[in-house]
């Protein structure tokens, strides 16, 4: 637990010189970030190789096992061949590799109880580095608007002075006055300048429709009677004035003029 221990002395470390520099607390945090990243990979690094550490024990406790089965076979081999002296030599050789595996035995099982520990310790500070990432994001976040408020707040204090305001509505004051002036001088030009008598109809035209549509949607809604239908339209016969011509009589008074008017243009050419 010694690697946590000088980690998380390490990292309050940087945090004290950073908050005691009155640095920008953006800069800040990220900088506390990639600090605790950079510190992270350095535990990871510490962990793997106690793990390494922790197998490397579990395969020398099987080694050492595997060399007192063998130490045992070969006393057998030796109590078959009625050599009792180096069967009793090789029993001596697979007590000393026992005692090696229950040792071996001994520091696996201390180094593996270690190396959970670590790994636990681990993911609870890649937990916490992940909470710190977000915490710094809200952190920044509220830093920014606070910035902004700050902002505000500033340019309210320096626009106390209502004279930019007043100058403002002044202008647009101005503005409107000019408008006004604009469109009455538009309408006496229209009035003296151009055909009045058509200006006037205009305007009851307009004010004559407005009454008329006013008037249907009064009828629409009940409010006047309806419109009386129009008065049926009756077929009058147009009779032919006493003393018309009739179609013979007028094609005989068209011959006599058309040779009259003949007679004329000879006479005329005959002056000539």
């Amino acid at each position: 637990m010694g690697i946590f221990a000088r980690l998380a002395s390490l990292i309050k470390a940087n945090l004290n010189d950073m908050i005691s520099g009155a640095e920008d607390p953006e800069k800040m945090l990220n900088q506390i970030v990639l600090d605790m990243n950079t510190q992270l990979i350095e535990a990871k690094k510490q962990v793997a190789s106690s793990i390494a550490d922790e197998k490397k024990l579990a395969k020398q406790v099987e080694a050492e096992a595997a060399h007192a089965t063998e130490w045992e076979r070969r006393a057998m081999l030796a109590v078959r061949a009625g050599d009792d002296a180096l069967a009793k030599e090789a029993l001596a050789r697979k007590k000393e590799h026992e005692g090696l595996r229950d040792a071996y035995q001994d520091q696996w099982q201390k180094q593996k109880a270690a190396v959970d520990q670590l790994k636990i310790a681990l993911r609870a500070l890649n937990a916490k580095i992940e909470e710190a990432k977000r915490k710094k994001n809200l952190l920044i976040a509220r830093k920014k608007r606070a910035e902004a408020q700050k902002q505000i707040q500033e340019t309210m204090s320096g626009l106390r002075n209502a004279s930019a305001f007043e100058t403002f509505d002044r202008m647009a004051s101005k503005i409107d006055q000019l408008e006004a002036e604009s469109e009455a001088q538009a309408q006496l030009n229209e009035e003296y300048s151009g055909d009045v008598l058509a200006h006037k109809i205009a305007e009851l035209e307009a004010t004559h429709g407005a009454e008329e549509d006013l008037v249907a949607l009064k009828r629409k809604m009940g409010v006047l009677p309806p419109e009386a239908p129009p008065p049926p339209v009756t077929a009058v016969r147009v009779e032919a004035p006493a003393g018309a011509l009739d179609a013979a009589e007028q094609e005989e008074l068209a011959r006599a003029l058309a040779e009259l008017e003949a007679e004329e243009q000879a006479q005329l050419k005959m002056k000539r």
